[in-house]
């Protein structure tokens, strides 16, 4: 009797455990959307409106004139028209195909690089370092070199994005591989994974959270270099981002340059995001979502 009596105690115990994780379980799934949403955006909406607050309180300061400073509401006033204008537009498609461009050679040369080096000893020796020197180097330091080998073509920003994005991208998979634990090399050779198979299947599936920060490091990188080419090389016929910037800088035009930092920053902070969400997808995977809720 006492038996009995002690699975059918188990049993309610058990059940109520149950209701308790099905009630649990159904208060996130009515909750998680809506709490997520409101956890994303309130941090953002906050730091813009304290932006917004201390870039009026610099203009009442009066410390530049209005010409040379615009507030707010006169600069959000022109970002407003130009979002109505076709030309907006192609510049913003111009400047992001760049971008993508020079991001995915960019990527293209930090895999095959940092491939290499990270596997080859002697390679590394001669070259590790240099890969770093190279992620140290200011991007408008290659600039000279570049319109003396291409001129003022987008073949000159493309080789200033690529240099400046493809180290941080190797130095990621650098980092990866070798944090990559040993046991999982040896269980790659027992099954007789080789070279190229082994990093396929072994090597750059463990490696990826150090790539994906490189990736990530590469892509700002990748980004300054873009705007600071677009200042310098100035292209007929093709409105660009950095073209407006420098136009709104030799016109004196402080609205529309502080209108189109606001553009560039939106950009940043977009692709910020696609990242995060990238990062956040890795993590679930592994299972190590829970950890960084």
């Amino acid at each position: 009797m006492s038996v009995d009596a002690g699975t059918r105690s188990g049993d309610v115990h058990a059940r109520q455990l149950a209701g308790l994780d099905a009630l649990e379980l159904t208060t996130r799934q009515r909750r998680g959307l809506a709490s997520r949403t409101w956890s994303g955006i309130w941090p953002i909406a906050s730091a813009v409106a304290l932006v917004l607050v201390a870039w009026q309180l610099v203009v009442l300061a009066g410390w530049w004139p209005e010409y040379v400073f615009a507030g707010p509401v006169t600069t959000l006033g022109v970002l407003a028209e130009r979002l109505g204008e076709a030309e907006f537009y192609t510049a913003v498609a111009v400047t992001m195909r760049r971008a993508v461009a020079g991001f995915a050679l960019a990527i293209a040369v930090g895999l095959v690089a940092g491939a290499l080096v990270s596997r080859i000893r002697p390679l590394r020796r001669a070259v590790g370092s240099l890969i770093t020197g190279l992620q140290t180097m200011p991007s408008i330091a290659w600039f000279p070199l570049a319109i003396l080998l291409f001129g003022l073509t987008e073949s000159a920003i493309m080789f200033v994005v690529v240099l400046g994005a493809a180290p941080s991208i190797a130095n990621g998979l650098i980092a990866g591989v070798d944090y990559t634990p040993p046991i999982l090399l040896r269980a790659g050779h027992m099954l007789g994974l080789r070279r190229l198979r082994l990093y396929r299947h072994v090597i750059l599936p463990a490696s990826l959270p150090s790539f994906l920060a490189g990736l990530k490091q590469g892509w700002a990188f990748a980004w300054r270099s873009l705007m600071a080419g677009e200042l310098l090389v100035i292209i007929a016929n093709q409105p660009s981002l950095g073209e407006q910037l420098h136009f709104a800088r030799e016109l004196a035009d402080s609205p529309g340059l502080l209108a189109t930092m606001i553009v560039i920053l939106v950009i940043g902070i977009v692709v910020d995001l696609l990242f995060g969400a990238a990062d956040n997808a890795l993590r679930r995977r592994w299972g190590l979502h829970q950890a960084a809720d």
